[in-house]
């Protein structure tokens, strides 16, 4: 069976792909062309997530068959992480959404591509024959040519800027960003952090407070110092606030001094005093590792109160897996710790009951000195997700989660280095 003489690349977006003997390899995520001012541009072949979220790069000539919602490939499939050359373009990531200039029988017409098509010709390579276009208005003599809005399909060669570098205003950061938004959050500041820095600038101005602060907690320090240098003051103290504080705290850390006072001036106060609470302690310490947000609650709160509350969304796993029991005040530092509870086993308690009667009490609090190895090994010694921290006064100032704690103890580049092939693979 032989692949199709012609189709559009939207077609192949999300197809999975199989290999002759019917195992998936993966799934397509986009296709890769190349420009030249001689001929039609080329499809040299398609980018395909593999199991671990590495993206490779499958030549088209390997592809046998695009039938039945399935691309077939032939031969072995190289996991080399794909990397974008500077003579290479990405159809969906770059191409869509890119104004350009259409010549028609009416004359010329702005529009933007909505969509490539790509054919094979008899020596099996393929071009890129068609481009889908939404066009805009356009006068000739003081007549429309063109309804705002209409779509139409014209030949590549009557596409002017197909090739031109865009600036960033120029790309649809949004198209980019419905692309990926099935991925985890890591795997969404993975392909942030692999974009060109004008595309990269457009992704970031395009996502809400809340997300970049979700996704700035996954990227590297060296990104995320960037990212922070792209943004206005304003928005880069909204961008901390929204910040798991612990995470924020740590980046802070890592900008220049009086650019960290600044925004923690420009900071809500109540948003500020955690931070500068969690700056105090060297980051190597129970302290410097713990966030003062994990779930309080007083003993005389059920347990079906206490479900509800992990089960809101914004709260990540590794903190929902425990309630920390103490007197009011309920926010860091709080009146005395009492003790924590698992969650495990508040789901076997009925629902009306106090869950001051479950607390787990066996468990001695990290004090905020402590150094990093201690905080480890009770972590280790317990199986815990978490741990509390409380001082001399027995005050909760927050928890360290697991999660922190593997940060701090692989290699600073882990997080570049997460989908590389081992050398024993």
């Amino acid at each position: 069976m032989s692949a199709p003489s012609r189709f559009f690349v939207a077609r192949l977006a999300s197809l999975n792909v199989f290999d002759p003997l019917g195992d998936q390899v993966g799934r397509v995520r986009d296709v890769v062309i190349t420009f030249s001012a001689s001929r039609r541009p080329r499809a040299i072949g398609l980018v395909v997530e593999v199991p671990g979220r590495r993206r490779v790069f499958v030549p088209m000539t390997r592809v046998t068959s695009v039938e039945g919602g399935q691309v077939i490939t032939t031969g072995l499939v190289n996991m080399r992480r794909f990397e974008k050359r500077a003579t290479e373009s990405l159809v969906l990531a770059d191409l869509l959404e890119r104004p350009v200039t259409v010549r028609t029988d009416d004359g010329q017409v702005e529009a933007t591509v909505e969509d490539v098509g790509i054919e094979q010709a008899p020596n099996r390579t393929w071009s890129v024959t068609k481009v889908f276009v939404r066009g805009g208005r356009k006068s000739r003599r003081g007549l429309l040519v063109r309804r705002r809005g209409e779509t139409f399909t014209v030949p590549v060669e009557d596409v002017t800027g197909l090739s031109a570098k865009a600036s960033a205003a120029e790309h649809s950061a949004v198209k980019l960003l419905e692309s990926i938004a099935d991925l985890k959050v890591a795997d969404v500041a993975e392909v942030i952090s692999d974009l060109a820095p004008d595309r990269q600038d457009a992704v970031v101005a395009a996502l809400g407070n809340d997300r970049l602060a979700d996704i700035l907690q996954e990227l590297g320090e060296d990104d995320q110092v960037a990212i922070m240098g792209t943004l206005t003051q304003a928005r880069a103290a909204d961008v901390l606030e929204a910040m798991d504080p612990d995470d924020a705290a740590d980046l802070l850390s890592a900008l220049p001094p009086e650019r960290a006072e600044t925004l923690l001036q420009l900071m809500k106060p109540d948003d500020a005093e955690p931070l500068r609470r969690l700056l105090s302690y060297d980051e190597n310490t129970a302290g410097g590792l713990m966030t003062t947000d994990p779930v309080i609650l007083a003993p005389e709160d059920t347990v079906a109160e206490a479900l509800a509350v992990v089960r809101r969304e914004e709260i990540t796993a590794a903190l929902a897996a425990t309630v920390y029991v103490c007197r009011p005040p309920l926010e860091t530092p709080t009146g005395k710790y009492l003790g924590m509870i698992h969650i495990q086993r508040l789901l076997r308690e009925p629902p009306h009951e106090s869950i001051g009667r479950y607390l787990d009490k066996a468990i001695d609090p990290l004090r905020p000195e402590e150094p990093l190895g201690r905080v480890t090994r009770t972590l280790a010694t317990y199986n815990l997700v978490s741990a509390p921290v409380v001082d001399e006064q027995e005050q909760l100032l927050g928890a360290v989660t697991v999660d922190d704690v593997l940060d701090h103890i692989l290699p600073d580049d882990w997080r570049e280095e997460r989908h590389e092939v081992s050398d024993e693979s």
